[in-house]
């Protein structure tokens, strides 16, 4: 750990896919805590594109885009960023997304968290205010759920918050071992993947608002259809796994840290 702990170099990751009205606002906050940027466009709209190519003009050296030629979905566009902060050797990516809905204020708290333990997946444990569509705050505890049964543990308590830190070499070693979703399920299935893999889990508390007016691209019944396909495929893959989990809980070696 002490040796994880000496090469603590964490950025952040910005997927984006036409968020150009708030993405300059996420960016300047990142780097108010001093981290090194890196914003993954997905294909995003020409005004999109105009405001990212003003900001990376504006902040050189602090600032990455990465540019995908065509819209391929959060996962892909988040692999792609994991792969490209541990090419560049950052040891950790702090994932968030670009629609202003978590609070970067708290990065400093993810950052705290994973310096104490440079092994673990730190991940976000919505705190919502009343501006959460209804609809949405439960379905997500189904997912709760699934992911509850598909580590034989509650030691991830959100498995959808954008808002999380990575370990990256845990971590694309997982990706290059099987590429994960493409789509919005890739939140929940690299988390899961990384509990079996043995990656502690970090719980962080953190306050999350949905913005007034602001631009979703969850598709309800296309995503949905993906998640529950996630959901079969992963129970399935729990089924072989079993023994050692429930052995991993007998030795009192939680995934969990407090």
């Amino acid at each position: 750990m002490a040796d994880a702990a000496a090469r603590f170099a964490p950025c952040a990751l910005v997927p984006i896919y036409n968020h150009g009205a708030t993405i300059a606002r996420t960016v300047h906050a990142l780097r108010a805590h001093g981290l090194p940027v890196l914003v993954v466009d997905d294909g995003s709209d020409a005004p999109t594109r105009a405001v990212l190519d003003t900001l990376a003009r504006e902040l050189p050296g602090a600032m990455r885009l990465l540019r995908l030629p065509r819209n391929q979905g959060k996962g892909r566009a988040l692999a792609a960023g994991l792969r490209a902060a541990h090419e560049a050797g950052y040891s950790h990516a702090l994932q968030i997304d670009a629609d202003g809905q978590h609070d970067t204020a708290d990065a400093p708290r993810f950052l705290a968290a994973a310096r104490a333990r440079p092994d673990a997946l730190v991940c976000g444990a919505p705190v919502y205010d009343a501006s959460v569509p209804r609809g949405r705050l439960y379905g997500r505890y189904v997912t709760h759920a699934c992911v509850w049964l598909e580590t034989l543990s509650l030691d991830i308590r959100d498995s959808m918050c954008g808002y999380r830190l990575y370990p990256l070499d845990a971590t694309c070693a997982e990706i290059e071992r099987r590429p994960p979703p493409a789509r919005m399920d890739f939140d929940t299935e690299i988390a899961v993947r990384l509990h079996w893999r043995g990656v502690p889990v970090v719980n962080l508390p953190t306050r999350v608002t949905y913005p007034e007016n602001g631009l979703s691209h969850f598709r309800m019944l296309r995503d949905n259809l993906r998640i529950s396909a996630m959901h079969t495929r992963l129970l399935l893959g729990m089924l072989p796994r079993a023994p050692r989990l429930l052995r991993r809980r007998r030795r009192g070696e939680p995934a969990c840290v407090a």
